[in-house]
């Protein structure tokens, strides 16, 4: 008799790994790169254009505004090296102290806007309030409108002989003035518009941060018995302070550039034009009818180092007063 014999064991052979492009559980895709391909290509083609007009229009012009200021230019082209002699030239220029001092006096009154547009905002966002639309678009309608449209407006207005300001000024008993060829008045009358042709923006901008703060935050301060002024103080500016940062830093650097408004508005025979001429209108004067570009590249660099020490300082000064929890 014989024995059964046991059948030989069946070996499976093991299935190959699923491969990264088959579909994985729940109908979803995997998305690898193929074999070969670089993770860096694609990034660098979609943010290729991005830094090439930065390269362009940002990074290109500071090292050739640099590399001018260092030399001087002949009146039918080229250049010559000169070294430091354009920046020996403009720290001893008279005019430079003071229109440094305008400067900063516009960039200080200018400062002013940021309290202002806040109270405004605040205002506009009390709940129930009708029109808060109407009274959005009227405050922003000065950002869309244009700079050499404002200034001449509002030079119009300032002025001497038939301005409505004097007019309205008399009919209270006041003696107006000649706001724009009075040296004591012309700088804060050119602030004044600017301030007024930025708040637009301004109180838009602390709009939004206003209706981001939580109603559960003001509750819980009015339970501790806040006031509406402890509450705004204590609640509303911590919340919104990054939006004031970000505002402030903005406002001071369009007030170190201000131009248009000193150019349209003071005429170039105004004795009063000193009072008010500000660094960028000494590097037009330098550079356009002067025609010394290299002095007026060194104007240039020197506001751009003014502007990026107060940025940093204003950086470095944000983490005590900006709540970004």
């Amino acid at each position: 008799m014989s024995l059964p014999v046991a059948a030989p064991p069946v070996v499976v052979p093991d299935a190959p790994a699923p491969s990264r492009s088959h579909r994985r559980g729940g109908g979803r895709a995997d998305v690898s790169l193929p074999p070969g391909s670089s993770t860096f290509l694609w990034p660098t083609l979609f943010l290729g254009p991005l830094i090439l007009g930065l390269v362009i229009f940002f990074i290109w012009p500071i090292f050739r505004t640099l590399y001018l200021s260092f030399t001087e230019t002949g009146a039918f082209g080229g250049s010559t090296w000169v070294g430091l002699a354009n920046y020996g030239e403009l720290f001893s220029d008279p005019e430079l102290p003071q229109a440094l001092l305008n400067t900063a006096i516009y960039t200080v009154f200018s400062l002013v806007g940021i309290p202002l547009a806040l109270v405004i905002a605040a205002l506009l966002n009390t709940p129930g309030l009708k029109g808060r639309s109407v009274y959005r678009v009227l405050y922003f309608l000065p950002v869309v409108t244009m700079p050499a449209a404002i200034a001449l407006v509002w030079k119009m207005i300032y002025n001497g002989d038939y301005g409505i300001l004097n007019q309205l000024l008399g009919m209270v008993g006041v003696q107006g003035t000649s706001w724009l060829n009075n040296p004591g008045t012309v700088l804060l009358s050119v602030a004044i518009v600017g301030i007024w042709s930025s708040l637009g923006s301004n109180i838009v901008i602390f709009m939004a941060a206003l209706q981001g703060v939580p109603p559960s935050l003001y509750e819980a301060a009015e339970m501790d018995g806040a006031g509406p002024v402890r509450r705004f103080l204590s609640v509303t500016v911590p919340m919104i302070s990054p939006s004031v940062f970000f505002i402030t830093v903005l406002s001071v650097i369009g007030a170190l550039q201000v131009f248009d408004l000193v150019y349209v508005m003071i005429g170039p025979d105004s004795a009063a034009l000193p009072h008010a001429k500000t660094i960028v209108f000494l590097f037009y004067e330098t550079g356009f009818l002067k025609h010394n570009q290299g002095a007026a590249a060194a104007i240039a660099f020197v506001l751009l180092v003014i502007i990026l020490a107060l940025t940093i300082i204003q950086f470095s000064l944000q983490k005590k007063w900006v709540h970004y929890e």
